[in-house]
Protein backbone atom coordinates (compact mmCIF):
# COMPACT_ATOMS: atom_id res chain seq x y z
CA UNK A 1 0.00 0.00 0.00
CA UNK A 2 1.56 3.30 -0.88
CA UNK A 3 -0.83 6.22 0.39
CA UNK A 4 0.42 9.71 1.20
CA UNK A 5 -0.48 10.56 5.12
CA UNK A 6 -0.27 6.74 6.28
CA UNK A 7 -1.84 5.45 8.98
CA UNK A 8 -3.06 8.76 9.83
CA UNK A 9 -5.25 9.53 6.81
CA UNK A 10 -7.38 6.48 7.62
CA UNK A 11 -7.07 6.08 11.68
CA UNK A 12 -10.93 6.94 11.72
CA UNK A 13 -11.78 4.39 9.63
CA UNK A 14 -12.90 0.57 11.48
CA UNK A 15 -12.56 -3.10 10.61
CA UNK A 16 -14.52 -4.10 7.68
CA UNK A 17 -15.83 -7.92 5.72
CA UNK A 18 -15.96 -9.14 2.51
CA UNK A 19 -16.18 -12.11 0.63
CA UNK A 20 -17.16 -13.96 -2.62
CA UNK A 21 -15.78 -17.36 -3.60
CA UNK A 22 -13.80 -17.46 -6.83
CA UNK A 23 -10.69 -19.94 -5.63
CA UNK A 24 -8.88 -19.91 -8.91
CA UNK A 25 -7.29 -23.57 -9.47
CA UNK A 26 -3.33 -23.08 -8.05
CA UNK A 27 -0.82 -24.01 -11.01
CA UNK A 28 0.72 -27.28 -11.08
CA UNK A 29 4.72 -26.86 -9.75
CA UNK A 30 7.15 -25.84 -12.79
CA UNK A 31 8.89 -28.41 -14.23
CA UNK A 32 12.67 -29.35 -12.99
CA UNK A 33 15.14 -28.56 -15.49
CA UNK A 34 16.69 -32.52 -16.37
CA UNK A 35 19.06 -34.17 -18.76
CA UNK A 36 22.01 -33.11 -19.88
CA UNK A 37 25.88 -33.17 -18.00
CA UNK A 38 26.82 -31.56 -14.85
CA UNK A 39 29.53 -29.19 -14.80
CA UNK A 40 31.06 -27.90 -11.87
CA UNK A 41 32.76 -24.22 -10.92
CA UNK A 42 34.54 -23.45 -7.71
CA UNK A 43 36.35 -19.82 -6.84
CA UNK A 44 39.93 -21.09 -7.37
CA UNK A 45 38.76 -22.44 -10.70
CA UNK A 46 39.65 -21.49 -14.25
CA UNK A 47 37.40 -20.73 -17.42
CA UNK A 48 39.85 -22.43 -19.50
CA UNK A 49 39.55 -25.54 -17.55
CA UNK A 50 37.42 -28.87 -18.66
CA UNK A 51 34.77 -27.26 -15.95
CA UNK A 52 34.77 -30.88 -14.43
CA UNK A 53 34.53 -31.46 -10.63
CA UNK A 54 38.64 -31.77 -10.31
CA UNK A 55 38.93 -28.95 -13.18
CA UNK A 56 36.08 -26.59 -12.30
CA UNK A 57 35.42 -23.35 -14.31
CA UNK A 58 36.26 -20.07 -12.18
CA UNK A 59 32.65 -18.46 -13.56
CA UNK A 60 29.34 -19.21 -13.39
CA UNK A 61 28.57 -17.92 -16.85
CA UNK A 62 31.53 -19.97 -18.74
CA UNK A 63 29.72 -22.85 -16.73
CA UNK A 64 26.51 -21.69 -18.56
CA UNK A 65 28.04 -21.38 -21.76
CA UNK A 66 29.27 -24.70 -22.12
CA UNK A 67 25.67 -26.10 -21.61
CA UNK A 68 23.82 -23.97 -23.73
CA UNK A 69 23.57 -23.25 -27.29
CA UNK A 70 22.92 -25.04 -30.35
CA UNK A 71 23.16 -28.61 -30.22
CA UNK A 72 23.34 -29.04 -26.20
CA UNK A 73 20.78 -30.22 -24.62
CA UNK A 74 21.38 -27.99 -20.97
CA UNK A 75 21.94 -29.95 -17.66
CA UNK A 76 23.74 -28.98 -14.31
CA UNK A 77 25.80 -26.08 -13.09
CA UNK A 78 27.33 -26.98 -9.63
CA UNK A 79 28.95 -24.42 -8.03
CA UNK A 80 31.49 -25.16 -5.20
CA UNK A 81 31.42 -23.96 -1.64
CA UNK A 82 32.93 -19.93 -1.62
CA UNK A 83 32.50 -16.70 -2.22
CA UNK A 84 31.68 -15.73 -6.28
CA UNK A 85 32.00 -11.55 -6.71
CA UNK A 86 29.57 -12.68 -10.42
CA UNK A 87 26.54 -11.39 -11.70
CA UNK A 88 24.94 -14.69 -14.34
CA UNK A 89 22.57 -14.34 -17.14
CA UNK A 90 20.37 -16.97 -18.32
CA UNK A 91 19.35 -15.68 -21.61
CA UNK A 92 17.40 -18.02 -24.04
CA UNK A 93 18.83 -20.95 -22.85
CA UNK A 94 17.23 -23.80 -21.72
CA UNK A 95 16.81 -27.18 -19.53
CA UNK A 96 19.98 -25.72 -16.99
CA UNK A 97 20.13 -25.63 -13.32
CA UNK A 98 22.91 -23.52 -11.38
CA UNK A 99 22.95 -24.87 -7.53
CA UNK A 100 25.28 -25.26 -4.75
CA UNK A 101 27.33 -28.21 -4.37
CA UNK A 102 25.27 -30.86 -2.25
CA UNK A 103 25.87 -29.17 1.92
CA UNK A 104 27.94 -26.44 0.66
CA UNK A 105 27.74 -22.82 0.76
CA UNK A 106 27.65 -21.17 -2.37
CA UNK A 107 27.57 -17.01 -2.23
CA UNK A 108 27.16 -14.93 -5.40
CA UNK A 109 28.35 -11.74 -3.65
CA UNK A 110 27.66 -8.02 -5.26
CA UNK A 111 29.42 -6.21 -2.35
CA UNK A 112 32.24 -5.48 -4.73
CA UNK A 113 30.35 -4.73 -8.04
CA UNK A 114 29.09 -1.38 -8.90
CA UNK A 115 25.24 -1.66 -10.10
CA UNK A 116 24.88 -0.42 -13.55
CA UNK A 117 23.17 3.01 -13.65
CA UNK A 118 19.51 3.27 -14.60
CA UNK A 119 16.80 0.65 -14.71
CA UNK A 120 17.12 -2.89 -13.48
CA UNK A 121 20.08 -5.06 -13.13
CA UNK A 122 20.67 -8.25 -10.92
CA UNK A 123 22.89 -10.92 -9.56
CA UNK A 124 20.69 -13.04 -11.75
CA UNK A 125 18.97 -12.97 -14.60
CA UNK A 126 16.41 -15.48 -16.64
CA UNK A 127 14.84 -13.74 -19.33
CA UNK A 128 13.28 -15.88 -22.48
CA UNK A 129 13.85 -19.10 -21.19
CA UNK A 130 12.60 -22.57 -20.61
CA UNK A 131 12.87 -25.42 -17.53
CA UNK A 132 15.84 -22.78 -15.79
CA UNK A 133 15.91 -23.74 -11.86
CA UNK A 134 18.29 -21.53 -9.57
CA UNK A 135 18.84 -23.88 -6.75
CA UNK A 136 19.98 -23.26 -2.84
CA UNK A 137 22.24 -19.82 -3.37
CA UNK A 138 23.52 -17.37 -1.04
CA UNK A 139 22.86 -14.25 -3.07
CA UNK A 140 23.92 -10.97 -0.97
CA UNK A 141 25.56 -7.28 -1.17
CA UNK A 142 24.07 -5.70 -4.55
CA UNK A 143 23.00 -2.45 -3.58
CA UNK A 144 23.55 0.94 -4.43
CA UNK A 145 22.71 4.55 -3.31
CA UNK A 146 21.94 5.57 -6.98
CA UNK A 147 17.95 6.91 -6.77
CA UNK A 148 17.66 5.84 -10.97
CA UNK A 149 19.27 2.21 -10.32
CA UNK A 150 17.05 -1.09 -9.16
CA UNK A 151 19.14 -3.98 -7.78
CA UNK A 152 17.66 -7.10 -7.51
CA UNK A 153 18.66 -10.41 -6.10
CA UNK A 154 17.12 -12.76 -8.55
CA UNK A 155 15.06 -10.55 -12.04
CA UNK A 156 12.87 -12.99 -14.32
CA UNK A 157 11.81 -11.50 -17.30
CA UNK A 158 10.88 -11.75 -20.94
CA UNK A 159 8.51 -14.53 -21.93
CA UNK A 160 9.64 -17.77 -19.51
CA UNK A 161 8.30 -21.25 -19.27
CA UNK A 162 9.29 -23.56 -16.18
CA UNK A 163 11.80 -21.17 -13.65
CA UNK A 164 11.97 -22.76 -10.42
CA UNK A 165 13.83 -20.52 -7.80
CA UNK A 166 13.99 -22.66 -4.94
CA UNK A 167 16.14 -23.22 -1.76
CA UNK A 168 18.14 -19.63 -2.46
CA UNK A 169 19.01 -17.05 0.66
CA UNK A 170 18.69 -13.27 -0.44
CA UNK A 171 19.31 -10.96 2.03
CA UNK A 172 21.27 -7.69 2.78
CA UNK A 173 21.16 -5.82 -0.48
CA UNK A 174 18.88 -2.98 -2.16
CA UNK A 175 19.03 0.56 -2.67
CA UNK A 176 20.02 3.06 0.23
CA UNK A 177 19.44 6.55 -1.29
CA UNK A 178 18.05 8.51 1.69
CA UNK A 179 15.74 11.19 -0.32
CA UNK A 180 13.14 11.65 2.06
CA UNK A 181 9.33 11.51 0.54
CA UNK A 182 11.31 10.33 -2.91
CA UNK A 183 9.13 6.85 -5.05
CA UNK A 184 12.03 6.95 -7.08
CA UNK A 185 14.14 4.02 -5.07
CA UNK A 186 13.30 0.96 -5.62
CA UNK A 187 14.98 -2.71 -5.36
CA UNK A 188 13.75 -6.41 -5.15
CA UNK A 189 14.89 -9.41 -3.58
CA UNK A 190 12.79 -11.39 -6.57
CA UNK A 191 11.14 -10.09 -9.19
CA UNK A 192 9.28 -11.70 -11.64
CA UNK A 193 8.23 -9.30 -14.42
CA UNK A 194 6.22 -10.27 -17.58
CA UNK A 195 7.63 -7.65 -19.94
CA UNK A 196 6.64 -9.82 -22.93
CA UNK A 197 2.91 -9.15 -24.91
CA UNK A 198 3.72 -12.01 -26.72
CA UNK A 199 4.93 -14.51 -24.40
CA UNK A 200 3.92 -14.57 -20.81
CA UNK A 201 5.98 -16.01 -17.74
CA UNK A 202 4.01 -19.20 -17.20
CA UNK A 203 4.17 -22.59 -14.73
CA UNK A 204 6.57 -20.09 -12.19
CA UNK A 205 7.36 -21.49 -8.99
CA UNK A 206 9.06 -19.24 -5.65
CA UNK A 207 9.55 -22.09 -3.25
CA UNK A 208 11.34 -22.37 0.28
CA UNK A 209 13.47 -19.36 -0.22
CA UNK A 210 14.42 -16.83 2.47
CA UNK A 211 14.48 -12.86 1.67
CA UNK A 212 15.27 -11.25 4.68
CA UNK A 213 16.85 -7.59 5.39
CA UNK A 214 16.34 -5.64 2.27
CA UNK A 215 15.87 -1.74 1.65
CA UNK A 216 13.69 -1.82 -0.95
CA UNK A 217 11.96 1.91 -1.10
CA UNK A 218 8.94 1.66 -3.11
CA UNK A 219 9.09 -1.54 -4.32
CA UNK A 220 8.62 -5.47 -3.16
CA UNK A 221 10.79 -8.48 -1.33
CA UNK A 222 9.10 -10.98 -3.77
CA UNK A 223 7.17 -9.96 -6.91
CA UNK A 224 4.77 -10.67 -9.36
CA UNK A 225 4.05 -8.36 -11.80
CA UNK A 226 2.57 -8.16 -15.44
CA UNK A 227 2.21 -10.58 -17.87
CA UNK A 228 2.73 -13.70 -15.16
CA UNK A 229 0.21 -16.36 -15.82
CA UNK A 230 0.02 -19.52 -13.60
CA UNK A 231 2.48 -19.81 -10.73
CA UNK A 232 3.26 -20.28 -7.11
CA UNK A 233 4.80 -18.64 -4.24
CA UNK A 234 4.85 -21.32 -1.26
CA UNK A 235 6.90 -22.11 1.45
CA UNK A 236 9.42 -19.20 1.73
CA UNK A 237 10.13 -16.99 4.82
CA UNK A 238 9.92 -13.39 4.13
CA UNK A 239 10.99 -10.98 7.00
CA UNK A 240 12.89 -7.72 8.58
CA UNK A 241 12.61 -6.11 4.99
CA UNK A 242 11.32 -2.60 4.82
CA UNK A 243 8.62 -2.77 2.00
CA UNK A 244 6.23 -5.05 0.96
CA UNK A 245 6.75 -8.99 1.53
CA UNK A 246 4.75 -10.63 -1.28
CA UNK A 247 3.14 -8.53 -4.27
CA UNK A 248 0.98 -9.61 -7.24
CA UNK A 249 0.77 -6.40 -9.79
CA UNK A 250 -1.33 -5.50 -12.31
CA UNK A 251 -1.79 -2.45 -15.11
CA UNK A 252 1.57 -1.26 -14.27
CA UNK A 253 3.01 0.25 -16.95
CA UNK A 254 5.27 -3.12 -17.65
CA UNK A 255 3.60 -3.71 -21.12
CA UNK A 256 3.54 -1.39 -24.00
CA UNK A 257 0.83 1.16 -23.37
CA UNK A 258 -1.62 -0.18 -25.00
CA UNK A 259 -1.82 -3.45 -23.25
CA UNK A 260 -1.83 -1.48 -20.22
CA UNK A 261 -5.50 -1.81 -19.28
CA UNK A 262 -6.17 -5.13 -20.77
CA UNK A 263 -6.07 -8.49 -18.25
CA UNK A 264 -2.39 -9.34 -20.26
CA UNK A 265 -0.77 -6.83 -18.02
CA UNK A 266 -2.28 -8.25 -14.87
CA UNK A 267 -0.65 -11.35 -12.47
CA UNK A 268 -3.00 -14.21 -12.36
CA UNK A 269 -4.19 -17.39 -11.65
CA UNK A 270 -1.71 -17.72 -8.91
CA UNK A 271 -1.25 -19.40 -5.68
CA UNK A 272 0.47 -17.52 -2.50
CA UNK A 273 0.49 -20.32 -0.04
CA UNK A 274 2.42 -21.81 3.43
CA UNK A 275 4.16 -18.06 3.35
CA UNK A 276 5.60 -16.99 7.18
CA UNK A 277 6.08 -12.97 6.37
CA UNK A 278 7.13 -11.43 9.16
CA UNK A 279 8.56 -7.91 10.03
CA UNK A 280 7.36 -6.10 7.02
CA UNK A 281 7.35 -2.77 8.01
CA UNK A 282 7.85 0.97 6.49
CA UNK A 283 9.08 2.96 8.92
CA UNK A 284 12.77 4.62 8.27
CA UNK A 285 11.99 3.77 4.74
CA UNK A 286 12.59 7.17 3.27
CA UNK A 287 10.30 7.04 0.27
CA UNK A 288 7.33 6.56 2.83
CA UNK A 289 8.60 9.57 4.52
CA UNK A 290 5.44 12.41 4.61
CA UNK A 291 4.39 15.58 6.33
CA UNK A 292 7.13 14.63 8.83
CA UNK A 293 6.65 11.57 9.68
CA UNK A 294 6.61 8.17 8.34
CA UNK A 295 3.64 6.05 7.10
CA UNK A 296 2.84 2.34 8.52
CA UNK A 297 1.69 0.76 5.06
CA UNK A 298 3.94 -2.33 4.47
CA UNK A 299 1.69 -4.99 3.77
CA UNK A 300 3.17 -8.16 4.39
CA UNK A 301 0.94 -9.73 1.52
CA UNK A 302 -0.73 -7.54 -1.29
CA UNK A 303 -2.51 -7.99 -4.42
CA UNK A 304 -2.56 -4.42 -6.18
CA UNK A 305 -4.81 -5.03 -9.61
CA UNK A 306 -4.01 -8.93 -10.08
CA UNK A 307 -7.15 -11.64 -10.54
CA UNK A 308 -7.55 -15.50 -10.27
CA UNK A 309 -5.46 -15.36 -7.34
CA UNK A 310 -5.63 -17.73 -4.05
CA UNK A 311 -3.97 -16.15 -0.60
CA UNK A 312 -3.57 -19.74 2.07
CA UNK A 313 -2.27 -20.94 4.70
CA UNK A 314 -0.06 -18.38 5.55
CA UNK A 315 1.25 -16.58 8.60
CA UNK A 316 1.44 -12.78 8.79
CA UNK A 317 3.41 -11.61 11.73
CA UNK A 318 4.16 -8.14 13.10
CA UNK A 319 3.55 -6.44 9.80
CA UNK A 320 2.19 -2.91 9.32
CA UNK A 321 -0.24 -4.40 7.31
CA UNK A 322 -1.28 -8.06 7.08
CA UNK A 323 -3.03 -8.95 4.29
CA UNK A 324 -4.26 -6.25 1.26
CA UNK A 325 -6.17 -6.63 -1.76
CA UNK A 326 -6.73 -3.76 -3.88
CA UNK A 327 -5.65 -1.47 -6.80
CA UNK A 328 -3.56 1.26 -6.67
CA UNK A 329 -4.41 2.15 -10.44
CA UNK A 330 -7.71 4.66 -10.68
CA UNK A 331 -8.38 2.53 -13.72
CA UNK A 332 -7.67 -1.35 -12.17
CA UNK A 333 -8.76 -3.71 -10.14
CA UNK A 334 -8.45 -6.68 -7.33
CA UNK A 335 -11.49 -8.93 -8.28
CA UNK A 336 -11.48 -13.12 -8.17
CA UNK A 337 -9.17 -13.53 -5.38
CA UNK A 338 -9.46 -15.83 -2.41
CA UNK A 339 -8.15 -14.98 1.12
CA UNK A 340 -8.59 -18.39 3.17
CA UNK A 341 -7.01 -20.23 6.85
CA UNK A 342 -4.61 -17.39 6.91
CA UNK A 343 -2.78 -16.11 10.68
CA UNK A 344 -2.87 -12.65 11.09
CA UNK A 345 -1.53 -11.38 13.95
CA UNK A 346 0.10 -8.01 15.60
CA UNK A 347 0.06 -5.80 12.82
CA UNK A 348 0.77 -2.43 13.57
CA UNK A 349 -1.95 -0.84 11.73
CA UNK A 350 -4.60 -3.64 9.92
CA UNK A 351 -5.02 -7.15 9.71
CA UNK A 352 -6.35 -7.50 6.57
CA UNK A 353 -8.24 -4.43 4.78
CA UNK A 354 -9.19 -4.61 0.96
CA UNK A 355 -10.44 -1.84 -1.31
CA UNK A 356 -9.02 2.08 -2.46
CA UNK A 357 -7.39 3.56 -0.07
CA UNK A 358 -8.12 7.24 -1.81
CA UNK A 359 -11.07 8.25 -3.14
CA UNK A 360 -9.94 11.95 -3.97
CA UNK A 361 -12.22 13.46 -1.43
CA UNK A 362 -10.79 13.30 1.65
CA UNK A 363 -6.42 12.94 3.10
CA UNK A 364 -4.80 12.42 -0.30
CA UNK A 365 -6.03 15.22 -2.32
CA UNK A 366 -6.26 14.15 -6.27
CA UNK A 367 -5.29 10.68 -5.39
CA UNK A 368 -7.81 7.93 -7.06
CA UNK A 369 -7.68 4.23 -6.34
CA UNK A 370 -9.13 1.27 -8.49
CA UNK A 371 -11.64 -1.17 -7.14
CA UNK A 372 -12.17 -4.23 -5.28
CA UNK A 373 -15.20 -6.57 -6.34
CA UNK A 374 -16.02 -10.36 -6.32
CA UNK A 375 -13.25 -11.30 -3.28
CA UNK A 376 -13.31 -14.21 -0.91
CA UNK A 377 -12.31 -13.48 2.77
CA UNK A 378 -12.83 -16.68 4.46
CA UNK A 379 -11.22 -18.84 7.45
CA UNK A 380 -8.76 -16.41 8.27
CA UNK A 381 -7.87 -15.90 11.76
CA UNK A 382 -6.91 -12.40 13.27
CA UNK A 383 -5.96 -11.62 16.51
CA UNK A 384 -4.18 -8.68 18.73
CA UNK A 385 -3.52 -6.29 15.14
CA UNK A 386 -3.11 -2.54 15.41
CA UNK A 387 -0.36 -2.93 18.09
CA UNK A 388 -0.22 0.74 17.52
CA UNK A 389 -3.39 1.51 19.35
CA UNK A 390 -4.24 4.33 16.81
CA UNK A 391 -8.31 3.48 16.29
CA UNK A 392 -7.53 1.55 13.38
CA UNK A 393 -9.23 -2.00 12.98
CA UNK A 394 -8.42 -5.50 12.56
CA UNK A 395 -10.47 -5.64 9.23
CA UNK A 396 -10.56 -2.76 7.01
CA UNK A 397 -13.06 -2.22 3.87
CA UNK A 398 -11.99 0.98 2.44
CA UNK A 399 -13.31 3.15 -1.00
CA UNK A 400 -15.06 1.25 -4.08
CA UNK A 401 -15.52 -1.87 -2.85
CA UNK A 402 -18.57 -4.66 -3.84
CA UNK A 403 -19.79 -7.80 -4.13
CA UNK A 404 -17.10 -9.39 -1.32
CA UNK A 405 -17.93 -12.21 0.72
CA UNK A 406 -16.68 -12.05 4.47
CA UNK A 407 -17.46 -15.09 6.38
CA UNK A 408 -16.21 -18.16 8.52
CA UNK A 409 -13.38 -16.11 9.98
CA UNK A 410 -12.09 -14.99 13.65
CA UNK A 411 -11.72 -12.12 14.56
CA UNK A 412 -9.78 -11.34 17.99
CA UNK A 413 -9.43 -7.71 18.90
CA UNK A 414 -6.67 -6.71 20.83
CA UNK A 415 -7.40 -4.50 23.95
CA UNK A 416 -6.49 -1.16 25.42
CA UNK A 417 -9.26 1.29 25.19
CA UNK A 418 -12.58 1.02 22.66
CA UNK A 419 -12.44 -2.36 21.16
CA UNK A 420 -12.62 -2.25 17.04
CA UNK A 421 -14.26 -5.26 15.83
CA UNK A 422 -16.04 -6.11 12.69
CA UNK A 423 -16.74 -3.87 9.97
CA UNK A 424 -16.06 -0.90 8.15
CA UNK A 425 -17.14 0.46 5.31
CA UNK A 426 -16.87 4.22 3.70
CA UNK A 427 -19.64 5.29 2.20
CA UNK A 428 -19.53 4.17 -1.36
CA UNK A 429 -18.63 0.59 0.02
CA UNK A 430 -20.37 -2.49 0.78
CA UNK A 431 -22.63 -2.95 -2.05
CA UNK A 432 -23.70 -6.49 -2.23
CA UNK A 433 -21.36 -7.92 0.00
CA UNK A 434 -21.75 -10.91 2.30
CA UNK A 435 -20.80 -10.78 5.80
CA UNK A 436 -21.68 -13.16 7.86
CA UNK A 437 -20.72 -16.78 9.86
CA UNK A 438 -17.64 -14.42 11.63
CA UNK A 439 -16.59 -15.27 15.03
CA UNK A 440 -15.31 -11.90 17.63
CA UNK A 441 -14.19 -11.67 20.46
CA UNK A 442 -11.53 -9.40 22.20
CA UNK A 443 -8.78 -10.33 24.22
CA UNK A 444 -9.47 -10.62 28.14
CA UNK A 445 -13.27 -11.78 27.74
CA UNK A 446 -14.97 -8.82 27.55
CA UNK A 447 -17.65 -7.24 25.35
CA UNK A 448 -17.82 -3.87 27.16
CA UNK A 449 -17.05 -0.92 24.54
CA UNK A 450 -16.63 -2.68 21.79
CA UNK A 451 -17.00 -1.23 18.47
CA UNK A 452 -18.26 -2.15 14.93
CA UNK A 453 -18.38 0.66 11.69
CA UNK A 454 -20.43 0.48 8.87
CA UNK A 455 -21.04 3.10 5.85
CA UNK A 456 -19.46 5.35 8.19
CA UNK A 457 -21.44 4.75 11.33
CA UNK A 458 -20.11 3.37 14.39
CA UNK A 459 -21.82 0.94 16.09
CA UNK A 460 -21.51 0.05 20.14
CA UNK A 461 -22.57 -3.39 21.02
CA UNK A 462 -23.37 -6.21 19.17
CA UNK A 463 -27.24 -6.37 19.28
CA UNK A 464 -26.81 -2.39 17.81
CA UNK A 465 -24.39 -3.14 15.07
CA UNK A 466 -26.22 -6.42 13.74
CA UNK A 467 -30.15 -4.86 13.73
CA UNK A 468 -28.48 -1.13 12.50
CA UNK A 469 -26.36 -2.98 9.03
CA UNK A 470 -28.54 -6.54 8.86
CA UNK A 471 -24.86 -8.59 8.59
CA UNK A 472 -23.21 -11.38 10.40
CA UNK A 473 -26.91 -12.15 11.19
CA UNK A 474 -25.75 -15.85 12.01
CA UNK A 475 -21.97 -14.90 13.58
CA UNK A 476 -21.50 -15.09 17.12
CA UNK A 477 -19.79 -12.69 19.70
CA UNK A 478 -17.63 -15.34 21.88
CA UNK A 479 -16.88 -14.65 25.53
CA UNK A 480 -13.05 -15.24 24.97
CA UNK A 481 -10.26 -15.52 22.48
Amino acid sequence: MSFPGGSTALAAAFAAVALFVFPSPSPSPAPAATGGRTVYVAPGGSDAGAGTRAAPFRTVQRAVAALSGAGRAGGTVELRGGRYAQRVSLRNVSGITVTAAPGEHAVLDGSSLTVPPGGRSAMVTIADSTRVTVRGLDITGYRTGDVNAMPIGIYVHGGDDGVRITGNHVHDLGNHNGTRGSMDMNAHGIAVYGDSAAHSVRNLSIDGNEVDHLTLGASESVVVNGNVDGWRITGNRIHDNNNIGIDAIGYEPTLPARYRYTDLNRARNGYIGSNRVERIISEGNPAYYSDGAYCNCADGIYVDGGTHIVIADNTALRDDIGIEVAAENPRGAADHVTVRDNQVRYSRFVGITTGGYCDGKEDCGSVQTGRSFDNVFTGNALRDNNTDHDGSPEFLIQYHESGNRITGNTVCAAGGGVLLLGTVARSDSGRGDTVDHNTYAAVGGTARGMQWGWHGTTYTGWAAFRSGTGLDAHSVLSPHC
